[in-house]
């Protein structure tokens, strides 16, 4: 697929990053030539120096036989002239924009071919706060990640040493705990994976990747981790926007403390949050404050400031004086892959946040949705079952008849419509049908085009 990118800063360098690895023709565009011969020299992609809302510019990137635009500059406004110029001028069959402002959304008629041309919108900061809700709805987590419009559940949890699965095979476990019907899809254990089998053992520390029905998926992680106790006291590094709009979101849910070092900033918050939440000046790494402040009884600390390195260092500091979780906000890919395993329980990245919203467009075959994991080393992909028993590779065939390349496994099967709508899991026996979501997980994405090629129908096939 050929692909332009506008924007090389951190959001356009891992959509890059991500997108060259899967063998696409890949331009990027920016104002920085050094910035993109810095690009150039680590990642297969051509760069092309300018202003990426010029159809000069944009022809010389390539925009006459692009098959996608996508504009994550640093601006709103820029990101909407750049997608107009690349639907009206050169006629890109798929644009999409990144759009800070929530009075942008997807579907909207200014958005639409009339309007900018924007087909889709992306929005890392809001995918940020989608995670953080989700990790605080299951404080047991390492990472939720929906299917199926959020009825199957893929969930990252690190195995607790009192649990039911530990120190049993996934065998003994599905006859010692039925009430939790599941698909143990990937094992890690000290950062390297571990073959997934009837007889696999699961032992303390080991991080599981299960899926399973969302009315079951409280079942599965008290199985594999014990029950945590609800997140009642929340504390917030940094009162930029994401950190006022989480605070916004937990009123009412939790006790809140928002710590942010500009004394305007802080007024600025405490008008907006009122009693909703505690505002406070000082820096988030001050031994003294968070002490004062009892960080030791929060349930969940978390660092959204604009600086890594303080993030890394205040969320450390908070998990040695005793918060019971500490998630850190990290721009860097290099520094969230060293805190990987480390005393900061979760390390997000807002670029890596909105990968999978990305790899749906990219992905060939009916694709409905894509998510990426373990930082983009592994990947879970939700397709959609199309055709016959002639043209499809996957339609009335049972699961032990359908062959999957090495590294690839059967998660679930998302079966019907609303209320109808039931989670399966994929024994051998059970025969895919027409219209069935059929959800993978890939151990590498090397596996991707093998797999995305089980989803598409072919008239030849037999």
């Amino acid at each position: 697929m050929r692909i332009i990118i506008l924007g090389a800063g951190r959001v356009g360098e891992s959509v890059a990053d991500s997108l060259c690895s899967e063998n696409n023709d890949i331009t990027i565009v920016d104002p920085d030539p050094e910035r993109l011969h810095e690009l150039e020299e680590r990642l297969d992609l051509r760069g092309v120096t300018g202003n990426g809302i010029q159809p000069s510019v944009l022809r010389r990137a390539g925009a006459e036989d692009a098959d996608l635009f996508i504009a994550c500059a640093s601006s709103d406004e820029t990101n909407l002239a750049a997608c107009k110029v690349a639907r009206s001028v050169f006629n890109i069959p798929t644009t999409i924009a990144r759009l800070r402002s929530p009075e942008f959304v997807e579907g909207d008629a200014l958005l639409g071919p009339e309007g900018f041309g924007v087909d889709h919108v992306i929005c890392p900061e809001e995918s940020v706060m989608h995670t953080i809700h989700q990790l605080i709805d299951y404080p047991e987590a390492l990472q939720v990640l929906e299917f199926s419009q959020g009825r199957a559940h893929l969930i990252a949890v690190r195995a607790a040493s009192s649990s039911i699965l530990v120190n049993h095979t996934i065998r003994e476990f599905r006859e010692l705990y039925p009430a939790a019907p599941m698909r143990v899809v990937a094992i890690y254990r000290q950062g390297t994976e571990v073959p997934v089998a009837r007889d696999t053992r699961v032992l303390p520390g080991d991080e599981v990747f299960v899926l399973a029905d969302k009315e079951r998926i409280r079942h599965v992680l008290g199985a594999i981790h014990n029950f945590d106790r609800p997140v009642r006291r929340v504390m917030i590094a940094g009162g930029g926007k994401v950190g006022l709009r989480l605070a916004r979101g937990l009123a009412g849910q939790c006790e809140v403390k928002v710590i942010e070092r500009d004394r305007k900033r802080c007024d600025y918050l405490a008008g907006e949050l009122g009693t909703e939440a505690l505002v406070l000046q000082g820096d988030a790494a001050d031994e003294e404050l968070l002490i004062e402040e009892n960080v030791g009884d929060m349930d969940l600390f978390i660092a959204l400031t604009s600086d890594d390195e303080d993030n890394i260092l205040s969320a450390m500091l908070a998990k040695r004086l005793g918060a019971r979780r500490v998630i850190s906000l990290i721009n860097r890919r290099i520094y969230a892959d060293m805190m990987q395993g480390s005393t900061i329980d979760i390390a997000l990245s807002p670029a890596h946040t909105v990968i999978g919203e990305l790899l749906a467009h990219v992905r060939r075959g009916d694709v409905a949705a894509v998510h990426s994991l373990r930082r983009g080393a592994a990947e879970a992909i939700e397709g959609v079952a199309r055709g016959d028993a002639r043209t499809s590779k996957l339609v009335s065939r049972r699961i032990e008849e359908i062959t999957l390349p090495e590294g690839a496994r059967f998660g679930a099967v998302v079966r019907g419509e609303g209320r109808q709508c039931e989670v399966l899991m994929p024994h051998h026996d059970l025969v895919i049908e027409e219209g069935d979501h059929v959800i993978i997980f890939l151990t590498s994405k090397r596996l991707l085009r093998a797999v995305e090629k089980l989803f598409q129908v072919s008239a030849t096939f037999f």
